[in-house]
């Protein structure tokens, strides 16, 4: 992804680059994390923005631990 800066990526080739699916790649470009812009029907990417683009680690959060539990008062 690195020497193309014009090249345009459709939405399933970032999933693919990216290790999500389609469906994330578009919910990002809804939320406004990854620009894109429509040519038909279809989105586009830049592959510098997919390049850039910084994702969580997947999954579930842990969940804080503030008490102990099954203790009687």
């Amino acid at each position: 992804m690195g020497n193309e800066p014009d090249k345009l990526l459709s939405t399933a080739e970032v999933a693919t680059r990216k290790g999500v699916t389609r469906q994330r790649v578009l919910e990002l470009i809804t939320e406004g994390r990854l620009p894109a812009f429509k040519v038909g029907r279809a989105y586009v990417i830049r592959a510098d923005d997919a390049a850039s683009l910084e994702l969580g680690k997947p999954g579930r959060p842990p969940k804080a631990t503030t008490a102990k539990r099954g203790g009687k008062k």
